[in-house]
């Protein structure tokens, strides 16, 4: 399931920020950038994140942003020790005994000169429970925001169920008329034949048959086995624990083949129309079964 959870707090000075997003994955698949000073507890830290979230494509991400009441902290500090040793290089080179202004100023762009020197002092214990307890703020939200959008989900689904038993009893006044309809066309076909044909006909197996034929396109238990899925869908959606939207993917392949059937047995056209209908929201409903966890 899609989320995303965002906490922060204060780190030696600086503003620490953590964020957690995620998308759809049937595992879990976890990403994590830390800052400097929190690389060394990156298997603690997804281990915390492993026990708190369930499947999905997580990035983690632990960063410093500068803080906007203290520009001094936006300054990059100049390696001046670096700097000294370029000019004095340049000068035994040149055999000189000042830098030129315009050379100083390429030496000040050196990538080295300006390289951002990294944090790694280890941890107090007082700052990883601070880094703990930042973590498990940004997973309450995330966790929140899921609950937020699993709520959406439910409402949707229930419209979605509600559409297909909506059409679903539609069928139901095609399907009385039309086995007087198929009844009718056989005996118009049977009358068509030669009288000949017509005598040597068996009544008894031609009645037979007949029952036969219908009986293939009843559509009684496809109807009644449906309506039991949807049941079984919304019982198991109101449900709590992980697996759930395994569960409801099987249900909706069970739909599925309900709805197929009635399409295979369906000959009237407005019934076939009705097929189509309840097709198009149940992959509606498979599309969306994938964000449940």
């Amino acid at each position: 399931m899609t989320g995303y959870g965002k906490s922060e707090s204060q780190f030696r000075g600086k503003k620490l920020i953590c964020e957690i997003r995620s998308l759809n994955s049937k595992s879990m698949d976890l990403s994590v950038r830390l800052s400097s000073q929190l690389r060394a507890h990156e298997l603690d830290i997804r281990t915390i994140v492993a026990q708190r979230l369930e499947r999905g494509k997580v990035d983690l991400a632990i960063y410093e942003e500068v803080a906007v009441n203290n520009p001094q902290s936006a300054v990059t500090p100049v390696n001046w020790a670096v700097v000294k040793e370029y000019a004095s290089q340049y000068k035994a080179q040149m055999g000189v005994s000042e830098v030129p202004a315009e050379v100083m100023a390429s030496i000040l762009r050196f990538p080295d000169v300006l390289k951002q020197q990294e944090d790694t002092t280890d941890l107090t214990d007082e700052e990883w429970a601070g880094v703990q307890a930042l973590l498990n703020k940004a997973i309450d939200a995330f966790i929140a925001f899921r609950t937020q959008e699993g709520a959406a989900l439910q409402a949707m689904f229930t419209e979605k169920l509600d559409g297909i038993a909506e059409l679903l009893a539609q069928v139901e006044p095609f399907e009385k008329g039309r086995v007087a309809k198929i009844k009718e066309r056989l005996e118009q076909n049977l009358a068509q034949l030669s009288e000949q044909t017509q005598a040597q006909t068996d009544r008894n197996r031609l009645e037979q048959e007949m029952i036969y034929y219908l009986e293939k396109l009843d559509i009684t238990e496809e109807k009644v086995r449906l309506t039991n899925h949807i049941k079984y869908f919304r019982e198991t959606m109101a449900g709590e624990g992980s697996g759930v939207g395994k569960k409801l993917g099987f249900i909706a392949q069970e739909m599925g083949r309900e709805i197929n059937t009635l399409g295979s047995k369906s000959n009237q056209s407005e019934m076939q129309i009705i097929v189509v209908k309840m097709k198009d929201i149940l992959e509606q409903i498979k599309e969306q079964v994938l964000n449940v966890l």
